[in-house]
This record gives C-alpha cells, structure tokens and sequence, in this order.
C-alpha cells in the first residue's frame, strides 16, 4: 500500500515539472513538535512524572484542475519520533486524510465527493483539528452553492464498517452513523453570520443476558445554531454565537442543551509604519451541563462533536478534548486574550480564562463549590520564511479543589503546566500558525 502511494505521488511530481500538464499539482506540509505534559489533558498527582516527546505530521498533496472539474488527495503520516525501529519493512503511521472529486455544474453550484475536511466558523462545532496531528476529515457528500458574499452549503454521510453481504450495524465508536448538515452564510453592511443545522445520528444496541442483540437502530441529536454572528465598526468587533441541540443521545435520553459566546474586540495601532498592533479581546462563554449527583432522566451537557476544540477553553484541554468534560458539568469561560503583533513576522499572545461548572457540582452528596479554576496561556510565533514558522507555549492551570476531586486525583502536584515548541512548514498554505484562536 505505501508504495503504491509513494509512487502514485512520485509521478504525479513528474507531471507537475511538465509545462504541458501544468494543470497539476503537488505540494505538502511538516508539523513537528515537541511537548512537555505535566498536567495536560488530567491533572498530575504528586510523584507523577512528566511527559516529554516529539511529534510529526508529514503530509503530501496532490491536486488536479481543469474546467469545471477537481481532484485532491492528501497522504498523511503521524507518528510519535522513536515509535517505529530504525530497521523496518513496515509500520501503521500511513493513511489519507483527504480524497475527494469536486464537479462544478454551473457557475454558483458545484457537488463534493469523497473524504475531506469540514472546517467552519471559528471551528467550535465543525473544524478540522488540526491541532491534533492526525487531523479530522469526513466522508460526505457536499452540495455547494455560492454567490459574491453568500454561500449555502448542503451535505449528509452514512458510514458502515466495511463491504457486507447483510447487515447495517456499524460499530466504529465515537462516530455518526449518518448525518445531515446545512450551512448558509452572509455579509450584510458590515454584519457577518451564518447559520447551521446538524443532524447526528448514532448507532445503538440493546442486547440480552447472553449478549445476542435484541434491538438496534439509529437515535439522533441535532443541532440548531448561529454559529458567527460579527459586527465590525472600524477597529471594534463585537461577535458571538449559539447552538441549541436537541433530540436523543445514544442512551436514548432526552437532550436540552446549549452553547452561547459574547464577545468584544478591539485593535490598537502603535506603530504602522512598522506593522505594530494589539488586539485585546474580552468575552464569556456557557455550555451547558447536568448535575453529577446521580443519574439523570435529560442531558443537558452541549457536545461540541465535530470541533477543533483545542482553540477554545483554555491550550491545556482539559475541557471537550478527546470527550474529556463531555456529557457532564458543562463550563462557564470568562476569558481575555491579549495579542501584540510585533511585526508582520512576530506575534505574541497571552490568554487568560476563569472557568466554573454549570451544573452542581457534588461529591459523595455533599455539594461544592462550582467555581474550577484558572488558566494562563503564552504563546509566541515568528515566520522565519514565507514557507517556515515557528511557534511555541507555555500554559498554567490553578485548579480548585471541585476541579481536583472531580478529576479523582487525591494528591495532585502544586504545579500543573504544560510546554511547546513548533516547527511548521507550510509554503502553500495561508494559515502560518496552527491550533490558535485570536
């Protein structure tokens, strides 16, 4: 399989040199980064070492235009520095992230096919990932119709574990079955907003003492929201969003539950011959979430299901990365970031958050305090090229003692951080730095 890869790209790289075939193309991307875990993703307790690796995402597109028409796959390979021998015949880091057919029936309308990339918004709902070095893509079927400013985009996927003669049980965990989605975006007069509806529909079994399957089928969550809601008055940005969902979660519980942001910006100008600003940006943000106080008959925790959600809620994710914190207390986010762009080639960002429950909060029937705790997020980025950046962070989180005792850590460690430091090669790709929200 890696060869017929490797040499599948290899050609096309011939082809690309062929001014005759100028039609296609081949470029790529490196992403390698090294990270030091001392309370990332879970708290560390007291005694607990500290994680340190490097990782790397080497990915190799190749795309193919001509009129009314478009080809694109990208091959990825993620693996952790150290996690396959020196001397191999083969290993399972290989795999595609993106390969997909678009066909343009008119000049507004155009159908995507195959597996790719849902990326949306600032990324809360639907994003690509890509902060996770594997990435998110989706095998779908897009309907896309798009005027000037406005864009409706129309799409479903239905997924199965593999070719079968009977049967329709799928059985991959933490993905929908089959979904629906509608998208529509606008700009009016200096108003940006778009709308969304998703359709989330996951597979469930009942099964019998003796494990045999007695009932089976499909129970689904939807999702209604006002993704971006932005208004821009010269250097001042008010935005927001908000998502109701809705419907049945696989356990066949009713859902009310919901997501919803506020927030101000504002841009400083210091030095414009110089390319010197900063961005000061102050909001909140309430997801919804159940009490933990035994069993309860609705869900009202909001699943944020398809996001990059390392950009929201603090870089340490501790909250709706990897299903931590989901289908729980919910999250209030009271957050300022500070961004000073040096130059054009230099940024420095300072996030703070204050984060509570909003659900109750009980420990052995004994209610505490909802309030979780704190985090402090640095960050620094530098192009070095138009082709090569480099980005590195430190976070801090000051957890409370609910956070603690949620978290079932008896005696955490007085200091839980975490560090980076990035490499990124993207000559391609406009987005310079990766897993940022600013």
């Amino acid at each position: 399989m890696k060869r017929i890869f490797y040499s599948s790209f290899l050609a096309l790289a011939c082809l690309a040199a062929t001014p005759a075939l100028a039609q296609f193309s081949v470029d790529g991307q490196l992403v390698q980064r090294g990270e030091y875990r001392h309370g990332f993703g879970r708290l560390i307790g007291e005694g607990e070492e500290a994680a340190l690796f490097i990782g790397q995402r080497a990915r190799l597109n190749a795309s193919y235009k001509m009129d009314k028409f478009s080809f694109y796959v990208s091959v990825q390979d993620v693996r952790t520095w150290g996690s396959a021998p020196q001397i191999k015949a083969t290993d399972p880091y290989l795999s595609v992230h993106e390969a997909w057919a678009e066909t343009r029936l008119s000049e507004t309308f155009s159908l995507k096919l195959g597996r790719q990339e849902l990326n949306y918004d600032n990324a809360r709902f639907l994003g690509n990932l890509d902060w996770a070095l594997q990435g998110r893509a989706h095998d779908f079927a897009l309907a896309k119709w798009e005027k000037e400013s406005m864009k409706l985009h129309l799409g479903a996927g239905y997924n199965q574990d593999g070719e079968r003669l009977s049967g329709t049980l799928f059985t991959i965990p933490n993905q929908y079955k089959a979904a629906q989605f509608m998208r529509y975006e606008n700009s009016l007069k200096g108003l940006t907003f778009s709308l969304l509806f998703w359709n989330d529909g996951r597979q469930y079994t009942v099964t019998d003492p003796a494990g045999q399957i007695t009932d089976k089928g499909i129970r689904y969550r939807q999702t209604l929201g006002v993704p971006t809601l932005k208004y821009q008055l010269k250097n001042t940005t008010l935005s927001g969003f908000y998502y109701q969902q809705f419907g049945k979660d696989v356990a066949g519980r009713e859902i009310r539950a919901y997501d919803a942001s506020l927030q101000a910006s504002q841009l400083f100008t210091l030095d414009e011959e110089k390319g010197s600003k900063l961005r000061l940006t102050a909001g909140v943000e309430w997801l919804s979430g159940t009490d933990n106080n035994g069993p309860q008959s609705v869900n009202r925790s909001f699943a944020p299901l398809y996001g990059t959600n390392h950009m929201h809620n603090g870089y340490m994710d501790q909250f709706f990365v990897g299903g931590r914190h989901e289908n729980g207390l919910g999250l209030q986010d009271l957050f300022v970031r500070l961004r000073w762009d040096v130059n054009p080639k230099l940024f420095t960002s300072l996030n703070g958050h204050t984060f509570s429950a909003m659900g109750r909060v009980y420990n052995e029937n004994v209610e505490l305090s909802r309030g979780l705790g704190t985090e402090l997020d640095l960050t620094l980025g530098y192009l070095i090229s138009d082709a090569v950046s480099v980005q590195g962070g430190y976070s801090q989180i000051f957890a409370s003692d609910s956070f603690e005792r949620l978290q079932g850590v008896a005696t955490p460690d007085r200091v839980q951080n975490w560090g980076y430091v990035m490499m990124i090669y993207r000559p391609t790709m406009k987005n310079r730095f990766i897993g940022l929200l600013f």
